[in-house]
């Protein structure tokens, strides 16, 4: 087929797509009942997975850097990747901040170049929080750029019981005062996901959910989503998750992939041979939440 394989390769050199803000994105996906997936890049072969699989599935997507991906790759270094990745997409690319710990980091990010900031003062007491963010929010609209904030608390896998996960939970009233105090563009909420979990036993708070929603009227995120069951996904993509999070079940696929190839061939010495089989496990993962979260075919 040398005619679909020139049209192809036509495409992908005529495309120059930039680098796209959150904000249509997450509000075509709230009003259409979807979720856009967004994935933690830490290092080029991470960049690499995750574009071609929206590529692949012709589907949005957004590429997080937390604040261990900018420590480990460089801030600069994390933003010329992904924005060359961005360029030679044909679907809709968006670089987000994730989990921001203070006004500087949020400056320094919208500065180098970043099209989606957030700031997670979810530790702080509600008005502190509000402060903060509402200070973010008036700096990064000024440059019209759309900013996540959070309320409530994630927990994080171990000794954590049913009863602090829920006490941590997002109260549905101070989640409306927050974003009308605040005019944040996305909130993440504690309904039930735990960070860095290895197992898919997390089981979400559904009512609250569209509880939230309701009250709220923006696109809501989910974090700690490697925990979640498929059937958890669609349940709250349908009760108004509009951003789901996704972190560890990539770093497993990438060192699945490392393992096995390394006990494939154990005397090999390139590392790209052996990343790059961790590349290919880490672009079926993405590609299967893709489906999952029903944004494939909407770019």
């Amino acid at each position: 087929m040398p005619g679909k394989a020139r049209t192809v390769q036509d495409r992908r050199r005529n495309v120059h797509m930039p680098l796209v803000t959150t904000k249509e994105m997450l509000k075509k996906a709230q009003a259409e009942r979807y979720a856009v997936g967004a994935f933690n890049a830490n290092n080029l072969e991470y960049v690499q997975a995750i574009i071609e699989a929206a590529e692949e599935e012709k589907a949005p997507v957004i590429l997080q850097a937390s604040q261990g991906a900018i420590k480990y790759a460089g801030l600069k270094m994390v933003v010329a990747m992904v924005k060359a990745a961005a360029e030679e997409a044909s679907v809709p690319v968006a670089l987000h901040l994730d989990h921001g710990t203070d006004y500087k980091q949020n400056v320094k990010c919208l500065a180098a170049g970043f099209t989606s900031l957030m700031f997670d003062g979810s530790s702080l007491p509600f008005e502190e929080n509000v402060a903060i963010t509402k200070k973010i929010v008036e700096m990064a609209h000024a440059a019209g750029i759309p900013v996540e904030a959070e309320l409530g608390k994630v927990a994080t896998a171990g000794h954590v019981t049913e009863e602090e996960i829920k006490a941590l939970m997002t109260d549905p009233e101070e989640a409306k005062r927050f974003v009308e105090e605040t005019e944040v563009d996305s909130l993440a909420v504690a309904v039930g996901s735990v960070h860095k979990m290895t197992t898919q036993a997390a089981k979400l708070d559904v009512e609250r959910i569209a509880r939230i929603r309701e009250l709220t009227g923006v696109p809501l995120v989910l974090h700690g989503a490697s925990g979640v069951t498929d059937e958890g996904y669609k349940m709250g993509i349908a009760a108004g998750i509009c951003k789901i999070n996704i972190a560890t079940e990539l770093n497993k696929a990438f060192t699945r992939g490392i393992r096995e190839a390394l006990q494939k061939n154990p005397d090999e010495i390139d590392p790209r041979r052996i990343a790059g089989v961790g590349r290919d496990y880490m672009k079926e993962a993405v590609k299967a939440k893709m489906r999952l979260f029903g944004c494939s075919g909407k770019a």
